[in-house]
């Protein structure tokens, strides 16, 4: 399998499965002397590990975090900085039923199909298990650039959406995100969240999620046209995630109902400083940061394994049908907010050291 690397001047390589001894990722690129500890890394993997609430799969994972290399005396040395994490909570037996079955609208197909051999302990590689890896590399991600950019930089995501259900965005709050098991900006909202999906789990079902991201404290110039646009690579990051099925920058999909005059972004100039009236575009124009937010958005589908009985075939092509048992998020949109998070950090890292080789 090819491709387990993503960046370009910062780079990391992510490794192992789901219901193998460890996963783990390697980190390349990253400046030297920059203060990072397990901690800091530990901080954001402790905001996506499972068995936090009722709303996520049981499965326990403390997901603690061990540095390997490419940090000395609590300070990175400029060398590949290698992370493990072990796996501890594995029960490949739950997934004995459907070892010879495809999960419809699950990665079971297409991976057997391609490569002729399939790991059914949990999906293997193509299960969310991996995304721990990238939120590791994401926290290092973000101490580099709080160091470069300093305290006016900040990342923040929020679930907008569960199912049918939507938040108010005049509602949104930065401090209420941390403060629900839903990543969910709009306190008044929480209760028909979990009203919801406490419903979908008692049906054996599950159900999608929209997540925003805001990175904050940008500057001016991060980007490069035309095949190195900040948010076509800011959009790859993403739609990289598991389950992961459109992106918007800005706003995205609702630019077709707009006219020109909504959709501009009106520029003025007061007492030397330059702002915008709106911020439609996201942040990025012709693939070059602004100096505005960076504003994007993900849809996560809903988990493919579910307790319903659903038609599919099995390996060797006979019509039969499949329910799933065990521990699966009823939806796994909520935790990819942590891993929205890292992949945006990544993608801006990047393009901030390749800015800076460019322009100084």
């Amino acid at each position: 399998m090819s491709f387990n690397t993503f960046g370009k001047v910062f780079r990391f390589t992510t490794w192992g499965e789901s219901h193998g001894p460890a996963i783990g990722c390697v980190v390349d690129g990253c400046p030297p002397n920059i203060a990072l500890s397990e901690k800091d890394i530990q901080a954001d993997l402790n905001l996506r590990k499972p068995g936090q609430s009722k709303f996520t799969t049981q499965r326990k994972e403390k997901d603690l975090v061990k540095i390997l290399s490419g940090v000395f005396e609590g300070k990175t040395t400029g060398t590949p900085i290698s992370l493990i994490i072990y796996n501890e909570d594995m029960k490949s037996k739950d997934y004995g039923n459907i070892k010879n079955k495809f999960r419809p609208g699950h990665a079971d197909f297409t991976y057997f199909k391609k490569y002729g051999i399939r790991d059914y302990r949990g999906g293997g590689r193509s299960s969310a298990r991996e995304t721990a890896s990238r939120v590791a590399a994401g926290a290092i991600a973000k101490k580099v650039l709080k160091q470069f950019i300093g305290s006016k930089f900040s990342i923040i995501g929020g679930v907008t959406q569960i199912g049918p259900v939507f938040i108010n965005r005049d509602n949104w709050n930065d401090s209420q995100i941390r403060k629900n098991p839903f990543f969910c900006p709009d306190k008044e909202i929480v209760s028909m969240f979990e009203e919801y999906l406490l419903d979908t789990r008692k049906r054996g079902s599950s159900c999608g999620a929209m997540i925003e991201l805001r990175a904050k404290g940008i500057p001016i110039g991060l980007g490069a046209p035309i095949y190195s646009k900040l948010d076509a690579d800011i959009a790859a990051a993403l739609m990289s995630i598991n389950a992961v099925k459109s992106v918007n920058i800005g706003a995205g999909s609702d630019v077709a109902a707009l006219t020109g005059e909504m959709n501009s972004d009106e520029i003025r100039s007061k007492n030397g400083k330059i702002k915008f009236k709106t911020n439609n575009a996201g942040g990025i124009l012709g693939g070059i940061s602004s100096g505005q937010d960076i504003i994007c958005s993900f849809a996560v589908k809903p988990t493919s394994s579910i307790l319903n009985t659903r038609e599919t075939i099995n390996t060797s092509g006979k019509n039969t049908k499949i329910s799933v048992h065990g521990r699966h998020d009823p939806c796994v949109g909520i935790r990819a907010v942590p891993i929205g998070e890292a992949m945006l950090a990544c993608v801006l890292l990047d393009h901030y050291l390749m800015n800076r080789a460019q322009c100084g």
